[in-house]
């Protein structure tokens, strides 16, 4: 078991690697994710369109969702 002190994830149940991919990127909460494109989201290792797909239905859930395209 590790002790790095990171804040708490509210991530939905998507691979391992895109939640490290996600932590790294400074993304934790579903709110965080507004201010986000999806294709930015896919250019952090470890996320494909799969937990993309998977976010985007979390976020739909609490009637949020991704930033559009800039």
């Amino acid at each position: 078991m590790t002790n790095n002190p990171t804040p708490d994830s509210e991530l939905p149940k998507i691979g391992k690697p895109a939640i490290r991919g996600l932590h790294q990127a400074g993304l934790y909460r579903l709110e965080q994710f507004t201010d986000v494109s999806e294709s930015d989201i896919l250019k952090i290792h470890g996320v494909g369109p799969k937990a993309v797909r998977i976010l985007n239905e979390a976020l739909k859930e609490k009637g949020l969702s991704l930033a559009k395209k800039s």
